[in-house]
């Protein structure tokens, strides 16, 4: 019972209207409370003030209630306005609100006090402006937090926009980039006039095409079914290469079901077929082997190629090729600092790429 009446007000909290009269009870509720227990010892007939203290309650609930009317009206107004009119609002409700408690007083009590009216009467509409100056106050304070925190929804919304769309943008340039290099393949068979292993690859690239297409660029998919998807690509090189090129895939514990964005080891094979592979006469092996370890995904994509000229092995990722610097960005845009790319010469000869990025599963 206690969990769904629970459940129930927060439901019911979470609209705006629910807060506004939320919060409007307790106040009006703490200040009633107050009044009675401040004039309790002093008042005589408790009845009687009890019906006082509830009109000026009531009074002062619905004089409120025009006064958040009347700013509303006044919220898309320039400040100058906004503000002079709120001040009207607040001292005309003061005003009402004084004559009512000192109209009542008078009425209940009598002139009890050797002071003027004029004076009471300046004392009840002071007391009356500090009351509603108060209630002004954490009015617009509260407005001016909403609006701040729709702002700020609307610029996380805004750039949650944009880096979708630039990892889509970087997502959707593999496909073109792979594309130009397979069609160079085939093209060269073609002169070469090995029409029938030109046929198997097109083949094999109409099934990578589709796999890539019928996947969402913003989706990660597990390693396991990267890797499936690496296959593919693989078949296309292999019509090409036959037994030169041999491919381990060494997936450790944890690690197939590990979430990666999509295409993500692709470029890096591809890049190591063309600068490894390809360079060696009797081909290469490439090895991919991924394990988990303290919360991270570890990733290694190696090859036993001719390596890469120190020199520019600090500017892999950032130059002008198009595969392993798109990867770069991808895994910057999606992880920022959480990630890490590193590329080394194995000492046995070839190139490895090193890849850090947090351990997800579905």
């Amino acid at each position: 019972m206690g969990v769904s009446v629970f459940n129930w007000l927060s439901a019911k909290l979470a609209s705006a209207r629910y807060q506004y009269w939320a919060l409007q009870c307790s106040g009006w509720g703490g200040y009633t409370l107050l009044t009675f227990v401040g004039s309790f010892f002093w008042v005589k007939n408790h009845w009687l003030h009890t019906g006082y203290i509830a009109v000026a309650t009531a009074s002062g609930v619905l004089l409120t209630e025009l006064m958040r009317r009347g700013f509303q009206r006044l919220w898309d107004k320039p400040p100058a306005t906004r503000l002079l009119g709120s001040l009207g609002v607040v001292a005309l409700s003061a005003l009402l609100w004084a004559a009512i408690k000192f109209g009542g007083s008078l009425w209940l009590y009598g002139k009890e006090s050797d002071e003027h009216p004029a004076v009471v009467a300046i004392y009840w509409f002071s007391y009356s402006f500090l009351i509603y100056m108060t209630w002004a106050a954490l009015y617009y304070g509260i407005k001016y937090y909403q609006a701040s925190l729709l702002q700020q929804e609307k610029a996380l919304k805004a750039e949650s926009i944009a880096h979708q769309s630039q990892l889509k943008m970087l997502r959707y340039q593999l496909n073109p980039h792979f594309l130009f290099n397979t069609l160079n393949a085939i093209s060269t068979l073609i002169l070469d006039q090995d029409g029938r292993t030109a046929n198997s690859m097109v083949t094999r690239l109409s099934q990578f095409l589709r796999h890539s297409l019928d996947n969402d660029p913003m989706q990660r998919v597990t390693l396991a079914k990267e890797v499936e998807a690496l296959m593919l690509y693989l078949d296309i090189e292999k019509v090409r290469f036959a037994d030169r090129l041999q491919v381990n895939v060494d997936l450790d514990g944890e690690a197939p079901k590990a979430l990666v964005p999509s295409l993500l080891l692709q470029p890096l094979v591809e890049n190591a077929i063309k600068y490894g592979i390809s360079q060696r006469e009797w081909g290469g092996e490439i090895t991919i082997k991924a394990r988990v370890f303290a919360g991270e995904l570890l990733l290694e994509v190696s090859d036993n190629g001719p390596g890469v000229p120190e020199a520019e092995l600090a500017k892999l990722g950032t130059g002008s090729g198009v595969g392993i610097r798109n990867t770069c960005e991808r895994l910057r845009a999606l992880y920022g600092v959480e990630q890490k790319t590193r590329f080394c010469n194995r000492p046995e000869g070839g190139l490895a790429v090193h890849l850090r990025i947090p351990f997800e599963q579905e």
